[in-house]
């Protein structure tokens, strides 16, 4: 299996749940296709789209819809658990967590081009996730977030621990911001995974363009 290259260094996740108490959800109260557009516009090429509570036969368009544009922008397009629903719109991917199909049968299940992510919180299941076939691990919580109750706080110092074991790409997730995201790059992660800190704001193109400058900055004062 090749080794996967994530097309940018942000991993915007699309979601209409609530987020961090806002009245208005992560989607800020704008449509995914909206939003997917903003997010392309401001450079992101890594989108998925995690939807906990719609109805499989109203997400399957919404999906299919999501599919053709970003097959249009040459965004990657991943969605959240339902490996049923990636293979029936034929997106690029998979993104299973702990509580959901195992690894190793997701990967079993999809085509083989199509990549598989898997959330991780400790070492040992970053660990497995690699070995089940993950193409890339997502490690998180960074930071305290409320895009996902219950989360389990590990911060940046769990991407430095597991970084030599790894060759996969690592995606940090979990209340990460413009302001900390210099951090997480500093601790090894090849890429950020938000919500809100793109979705809820006023101008998500404009979040997406200075979560990209201010990561890459941090990987080129990381490298001197």
């Amino acid at each position: 299996m090749a080794q996967v290259t994530l097309p940018t260094p942000l991993y915007v996740i699309l979601d209409r749940g609530p987020a961090g108490g806002r009245d208005r959800g992560a989607a800020g109260g704008r449509d995914l296709a909206t939003l997917l557009d903003a997010v392309i516009e401001g450079g992101c090429r890594l989108v998925q789209l995690r939807e906990k509570t719609m109805p499989l036969n109203e997400l399957y368009p919404v999906a299919q819809a999501l599919q053709r544009r970003c097959r249009e922008a040459g965004c990657l397009f991943i969605v959240n658990d339902r490996v049923d629903l990636a293979l029936a719109v034929e997106a690029d991917g998979v993104h299973v967590g702990q509580n959901d199909l195992p690894a190793r049968e997701a990967r079993r299940l999809l085509r083989p081009s199509m990549i598989l992510g898997v959330s991780t919180h400790d070492e040992s299941q970053a660990r497995r996730a690699r070995d089940d076939g993950a193409d890339y691990v997502a490690i998180g919580s960074m930071y305290p977030t409320g895009s996902k109750p219950g989360f389990r706080l590990v911060g940046p110092e769990l991407i430095r621990r597991v970084r030599p074991e790894l060759t996969v790409p690592l995606v940090a997730i979990g209340g990460i911001t413009v302001d900390n995201v210099a951090d997480v790059i500093r601790a090894g992660a090849d890429a950020v995974a938000v919500i809100s800190a793109v979705c809820a704001t006023a101008d998500p193109t404009v979040a997406s363009r200075r979560f990209i400058e201010t990561i890459l900055a941090a990987r080129e004062n990381h490298a001197r």
